[in-house]
């Protein structure tokens, strides 16, 4: 598996937390910044990270903010991007399951880093099980074509 990740001003620390994470895990994975506190535009981060994913460079991507909410905004206007807003393991096992999200948003100032790590791993481990879920996954996608 190859992981694009970035994250605003309002993400790098639980971003570091993040890549550490990937580097245990054995998982490649290519930084896109933002390297500095001091505010910068999501959008700048957000949508490169997200066009990577949809064209197939990356295999999934991993977006940090403060909130987390711009970044999965931004990022699911890119087409083929299924960005998941998570902040708990329930909700990071099923988007995987359930939605077969490609991209996981996650908020700095909402989380820790503790629960960020054990997120992302989940996130990263949990496969799609397809059956049922395809059909709706295949609607968006459909949507998407129009």
């Amino acid at each position: 598996m190859k992981v694009a990740i970035a994250s605003d001003h309002g993400g790098v620390n639980i971003r570091e937390e993040i890549k550490s994470l990937m580097e245990e895990m054995g998982i490649q994975y290519e930084d896109f910044g933002c390297e500095c506190n001091t505010s910068v535009d999501y959008p700048d981060y957000a949508l490169p990270v997200a066009e990577k994913v949809a064209n197939g460079e990356f295999d999934r991507g991993i977006l940090i903010c403060g909130t987390g909410i711009g970044m999965s905004i931004a990022a699911n206007k890119v087409k083929g991007i299924r960005c998941a807003l998570v902040h708990d393991l329930f909700s990071a096992k099923a988007t995987r399951q359930h939605n077969d999200s490609n991209m996981l948003a996650m908020g700095e100032r909402v989380i820790g880093p503790g629960l960020a790590r054990e997120i992302a791993q989940t996130w990263l481990t949990t496969e799609y099980e397809g059956g049922r879920h395809a059909n709706r996954v295949g609607k968006i996608t459909e949507y998407e074509s129009k």
